[in-house]
């Protein structure tokens, strides 16, 4: 004869069962979040480029667009020609600029060529005047990331000023004591830094292998070398 305490002994057990089983498909299903914020991509571009695009895109657009309207003989087809050269070269150089870098690869999109570097081919990363990737004894530069030596001698009199301030001396060149969230380098080393980091740490990845890529952004080049031949083609005529 069966016991009442015999009967719950296996719902106990199953119940049992079934909570450590959610335990564990919760703790992937964290883990797995965790790594995909860890390893999503990071995109680094210029604010006061893309500002400066689009103030010039704007007034460029007034202007040519006004002389195409208000303009006599062969005004308008000059200022037709000046977008169609002028558009894509502001697009290029303040718009299109862009890093991507994920967990196998950094994406460089500079103004007429696109650069994927698997992290394997990463040989370093540094910030002088301007910042550049070394790569199978290439070197690139990363247009997203302007140096900007004002912003570099202003981040180096704040850790000055902090370091001359902190009696026992535990303030470093990149943190304060009392605000460990706080980097006090410039904007372009502190991307660079985050780039070198994850260039160790994904270097050894299955999926981090491979030989550079180069790719010419002709989307750019092609209306650009259009509008110089109809510009000078115009400038030639008249």
């Amino acid at each position: 004869m069966t016991s009442p305490d015999d009967d719950s002994a296996p719902a106990a057990s199953s119940s049992a069962s079934s909570a450590a089983s959610s335990a564990s498909s919760a703790a992937s299903s964290a883990s797995s979040e965790a790594e995909t914020e860890t390893f999503s991509d990071r995109i680094y571009r210029s604010p006061s480029g893309i500002a400066g695009g689009v103030l010039l895109l704007g007034l460029s657009g007034w202007l040519g667009i006004d002389a195409m309207i208000r303009g006599e003989g062969r005004t308008p087809w000059l200022a037709l020609a000046g977008l169609l050269f002028a558009v894509p070269v502001v697009i290029a150089f303040t718009l299109r600029p862009a890093v991507y870098a994920g967990q196998d690869r950094l994406l460089v999109r500079n103004p007429f060529r696109t650069i994927t570097l698997p992290w394997a081919v990463v040989e370093g990363l540094r910030a002088g005047y301007t910042s550049e990737v070394l790569a199978a004894g290439a070197t690139y530069q990363l247009w997203a990331i302007p140096v900007s030596l004002r912003q570099r001698k202003r981040a180096a009199r704040h850790q000055a000023r902090a370091a001359s301030e902190d009696p026992f001396g535990t303030t470093s060149a990149h943190v304060s004591a009392n605000k460990p969230d706080e980097d006090r380098r410039a904007p372009s080393d502190v991307a660079i830094g985050d780039l070198r980091e994850m260039a160790e740490r994904n270097a050894q990845r299955e999926g981090a292998q491979g030989a550079p890529e180069v790719r010419w952004a002709f989307e750019v080049i092609a209306p650009t070398l259009a509008g110089a031949v109809l510009l000078g083609v115009m400038l030639a005529i008249g």
